[in-house]
């Protein structure tokens, strides 16, 4: 028995400073994001969601990271962990999940997309995602206790339904769009693919292998008391690798072998339609960028 214990504390410490470690370079990455992304890219359609994309996954981040400090500090986690920690995470899911329908559907339909797309749907959609997720996650936590101490079981279940309907609806639609378009560029267009195929894709893979297990964190927390001791802390690693790994999969994209370039440049050539823009003095067909 206190073999077992002391395995499972020298485990759940390995993870926790892991996580931590993982999470302090994330925040790097998608500061530098940040700042290219806000400061120095001229921002496109799609560029626009990866701004919000970094914010969000930066907020996620900061809250994981804060929070872990005071709880080595001062040896308790606080209730509003979970909370706030996947408040932005759902927040990243959501502008995912728009951010890869837009792409494929500008690649299905390039000339009829740009003509009936409005201006600022990018702006307005992520707004939208911002101001819809803060009640989606806020008012289930809410009625079940997580932010206060009274809970009203049947509020707490309905309201948890609800959540978990509206997660995987999300999870599904991010998918299919990666689905679709995958099959769409291997098998089907005729252009040369574009440097947002491999952020799409990868965005999308780092969700499927690394953001699942804390949406079923989150949507079996009833049930937590059956689930193996170590899925909570292996489940906010993997969160943690997400959010960290897309400024990789940026400077993947946007960079040339056997080439050493300022991050800023390779940051404009992965993330930058506007970088486009600017060059020719006007803006390119979404199906080409």
């Amino acid at each position: 028995m206190f073999g077992l214990l002391g395995l499972w504390r020298t485990f759940h410490s390995v993870v926790f400073y892991l996580t931590l470690i993982v999470g302090l370079g994330g925040l790097v990455g998608n500061g530098l994001v940040l700042w290219n992304l806000g400061f120095h890219i001229r921002k496109g359609p799609f560029s626009v969601y990866l701004l919000h994309l970094a914010a969000a996954d930066f907020l996620f981040l900061s809250c994981h990271v804060g929070f872990s400090v005071a709880e080595a500090v001062l040896g308790a986690q606080d209730t509003l962990y979970s909370v706030l920690t996947f408040l932005w995470f759902a927040v990243g899911l959501s502008l995912l999940a728009a951010f890869s329908v837009e792409r494929c559907l500008s690649d299905l339909f390039p000339t009829c997309y740009q003509g009936c797309r409005p201006r600022h749907t990018s702006a307005i959609l992520c707004a939208l995602v911002w101001a819809l997720t803060l009640p989606a996650v806020l008012l289930p936590a809410n009625a079940c206790g997580l932010l206060r101490n009274s809970m009203r079981l049947l509020v707490c279940l309905s309201y948890h339904v609800a959540s978990v309907i509206w997660l995987l609806v999300l999870v599904c639609v991010a998918c299919t769009a990666g689905m679709v378009l995958f099959v769409w560029v291997t098998c089907c267009s005729t252009r040369p693919r574009p440097r947002f195929y491999g952020i799409v894709l990868g965005a999308l893979f780092l969700l499927f292998f690394c953001g699942l297990p804390l949406v079923l964190y989150w949507s079996l927390q009833p049930l937590l008391n059956f689930l193996p001791f170590m899925f909570s802390p292996l489940a906010t690693l993997l969160a943690c690798v997400n959010s960290s790994s897309k400024p990789l999969i940026y400077l993947a994209s946007g960079r040339q072998p056997g080439k050493r370039e300022p991050l800023r440049l390779v940051l404009r050539r992965a993330l930058g339609e506007g970088a486009e823009q600017g060059a020719r003095g006007q803006s390119l067909p979404m199906g080409l960028l």
